[in-house]
């Protein structure tokens, strides 16, 4: 049992902002501020470059994470990572790592200075992750500083009852408690939606993430990707400790380099672009992204 001033006092640490990533300035400037011991869920249709995202953000922050990864092979993530590093594309990556000698190890060493440790396998289970989680712990004397789940539909008996997903989502909020760690969870959004057929580019809003499950996390991102431009489009639909907006009317704009797991940030020419190429007029960029 513990006081309002000790609790302050014993949990400040774990309210504290995580790095920034420079491609996301906009984002910070809607008021967006993800912090160390939150539950984050990325939600977004199928095909928007959720785990490339998610992939982008833990490489860049570069503290000591450990990734669930059911939704990507180990070669697809390493490749990722890899590109995302030298800049080669994944193509690049793939022939250079079947010529080995000096590309193959070159494509290694450039994958040295990385703090993620990954799982894989399908599907996710809880056991799997304890037993992770006690292998990390045994080899770096802590727990990892973020824990990513790619996807809450990928852990086990969690493909489609809504039960099952909450109480994943329930066990990420107590791993996240027990830990301190930024639990990042990533989640589908309905591709039925008649929003999804008439603005398909612009982030899906928080109705729209399959089994209402955005309400559980402190902060919730919803995503979305315009193919003829590149535009990549992140909303935050719910903030326990910030501004939101659960419609996704409001968001930011980055540039998406799929080719090479990266993001950029958007230019003001670029994002005006987009706006141009949007296929319906519901397409808004962001304000603050235009000031």
């Amino acid at each position: 049992m513990l006081t309002p001033g000790r609790a302050l006092a014993q949990n400040a640490e774990a309210g504290r902002e995580l790095p920034r990533v420079e491609a996301f300035d906009d984002l910070y400037a809607m008021g967006v501020r993800p912090r160390h011991g939150e539950v984050v869920m990325i939600a977004g249709r199928s095909g928007t470059q959720k785990s490339g995202f998610a992939l982008f953000w833990v490489a860049q922050m570069n503290l000591p994470t450990l990734y669930f990864s059911a939704d990507m092979s180990a070669f697809t993530a390493s490749s990722r990572l890899a590109s995302m590093m030298t800049r080669d594309t994944s193509t690049m990556v793939e022939a250079g790592m079947a010529e080995g000698g000096k590309y193959r190890q070159g494509y290694i060493d450039a994958l040295d200075g990385l703090n993620i440790t990954f799982s894989f396998g399908s599907p996710i289970s809880w056991r799997a992750v304890d037993e992770e989680m006690e292998g990390f712990v045994e080899l770096w004397e802590a727990y990892p500083s973020v824990l990513v789940f790619d996807n809450l539909m990928d852990f086990e008996n969690a493909e489609s009852d809504y039960t099952e997903q909450m109480a994943v989502m329930q066990g990420c909020t107590e791993l996240a408690r027990h830990t301190g760690a930024t639990v990042i969870i990533l989640h589908h959004a309905s591709d039925k939606a008649w929003e999804a057929k008439t603005s398909p580019w612009s982030p899906p809003s928080r109705d729209q993430v399959k089994g209402g499950l955005s309400e559980k996390p402190e902060l919730a991102l919803s995503v979305a990707l315009d193919p003829t431009s590149m535009a990549y489009n992140v909303a935050c639909i719910k903030q326990r400790m910030g501004p939101s907006d659960p419609t996704a009317g409001r968001y930011a704009t980055m540039i998406c380099e799929p080719e090479y797991t990266r993001f950029k940030k958007a230019e003001k020419r670029e994002i005006i672009q987009a706006a141009k190429a949007a296929p319906t007029q519901e397409w808004t960029p962001s304000k603050v992204a235009l000031s």
